[in-house]
């Protein structure tokens, strides 16, 4: 397991090395110039190639990653043109509210995925069964940001039960914050319950159709016992999967979520960032949400030995 683990690990440097590379060319197709945003459009040309010129972005193209991969390399991601501070700095504040919404998005997908995807299989071809389905259909057809929107006007605007943005940490006010946390983490999660309760139904139809399951029915085991302690363990693979890249899925996906809730995360800082064109701060936002995603997989790598030990590395 550890030389498994060591090897993964190193795969996974290349990797990195190549979404940096992506993330530095795609950033630098994108129309507009940082130095003319930042000066305005009063600013003359000389005073636009000056301000270039002291970003270093008259370099060439290969002079500006160079420099930019040297930093990298030694753990500086450089500073914001417009806030005018290390970027490492502002994703580190931002992170923590960030993966709160991802992992509470997790939650409310799995809460609602899984419990929908076993019904479903074990009441396959009935009303309820259909009802599942149809469900997960319409979860993965709508946007998050559409359902956002429509919780606002239901549940801040008419009811007036839930502020209809902001955040407010767990550790300063736990009730607030679970207020400001329940629509964003909803509206970004339904998708994913809907991806993870048809892989549900689909691994624990292939499981429950074993012999073993039916051996264990014959045993008169209860169906409770039979569904939850032999089908769903050994159907839990390829839903760990589908949870795995869920979480990697939430993250970049929180972008829309949190401008639509005002949500001072990672992914309303990217946002600005691109308005403002602000390379250095949507570079470094790519990279540790890449960096994230990767490690999540490594870990769902991980778990598999831990639901099946017959599972083994070599």
């Amino acid at each position: 397991m550890g030389a498994y683990i060591i090897r993964r690990v190193l795969s996974l440097i290349p990797v990195l090395v190549l979404v940096a590379v992506v993330s530095f060319l795609l950033i630098h197709i994108i129309p507009g110039d940082p130095a003319a945003v930042m000066l305005g459009t009063d600013a003359t040309p000389q005073e636009i190639e000056k301000l270039r010129e002291d970003l270093g972005l008259n370099e060439p193209l290969h002079v500006q990653f160079y420099r930019w991969i040297s930093r990298v390399l030694r753990g500086d991601l450089g500073d914001s043109f417009f806030m005018g501070r290390p970027v490492a700095v502002a994703l580190m504040e931002r992170l923590p509210a960030t993966i709160l919404l991802a992992v509470a998005a997790l939650f409310f997908a799995i809460l609602i995925g899984m419990p929908a995807g076993i019904i479903a299989a074990v009441k396959q071809g009935s009303v309820i069964d259909q009802l599942v389905m149809v469900i997960a259909l319409i979860g993965v057809s709508l946007p998050s940001f559409w359902i956002g929107l429509n919780l606002i006007l239901v549940f801040s605007v008419n009811l007036r039960w839930l502020p209809s943005g902001g955040y407010v940490p767990l550790t300063e006010n736990f009730i607030d914050g679970l207020r400001c946390l329940l629509m964003p983490a909803f509206a970004l999660g339904f998708m994913q319950a809907a991806l993870i309760a048809r892989m549900t139904r689909s691994s624990m139809l292939e499981v429950l159709r074993q012999d073993y399951i039916r051996t264990a029915r014959s045993k008169g085991l209860s169906e409770q016992v039979v569904v939850g302690l032999h089908a769903l363990k050994n159907a839990m693979i390829p839903i760990l999967t589908v949870i795995g890249t869920a979480f990697g899925v939430l993250l970049g996906g929180a972008v829309i979520v949190e401008t639509v809730f005002a949500y001072p995360g990672i992914g309303r800082l990217v946002v600005s960032a691109v308005q403002r064109r602000d390379y250095p701060v949507i570079q470094g936002a790519l990279l540790l949400i890449s960096a994230i995603y990767v490690l999540v997989n490594l870990l769902v790598d991980v778990l598999y030995t831990l639901i099946d030990p017959r599972i083994k590395y070599n």
